[in-house]
């Protein structure tokens, strides 16, 4: 796991969850998702879910946390990151990702 440090780096991912989906898409995260991109080294540091809101934003806010710059160069850049990505975009739509250096503060 990565130690919070000047170097840690995070993706930032936001999307919503297409309509009729919700039950796969619940299941791919938990039985793919997580476990993929741990298993490529990334951390999930966090998943926020909104129920409702006055303003348009996304559904899901998550993050995933990484040691330096150069590992989530070879994670976003592998092919087990692409089969991933790809599976979830069957499920999801307005799919966002940056990659920020970690702060300590809310970021997004």
């Amino acid at each position: 796991m990565a130690s919070l440090g000047s170097e840690n780096v995070k993706l930032i991912m936001r999307w919503d969850i297409k309509s009729e989906r919700e039950q796969d898409y619940f299941e791919f995260v938990v039985r793919e998702w997580v476990p993929g991109i741990t298993r490529m080294g990334m951390e999930p540091t966090g998943a926020w879910f909104t129920a409702y809101s006055h303003t348009k934003q996304s559904q899901i806010m998550t993050e995933g946390l990484v040691e330096d710059i150069d590992t989530m160069r070879r994670i976003l850049s592998s092919a087990e990151w692409l089969r991933l990505h790809n599976r979830l975009l069957d499920y999801v739509s307005n799919y966002e990702q940056k990659v920020v250096r970690v702060t300590g503060d809310f970021q997004f």
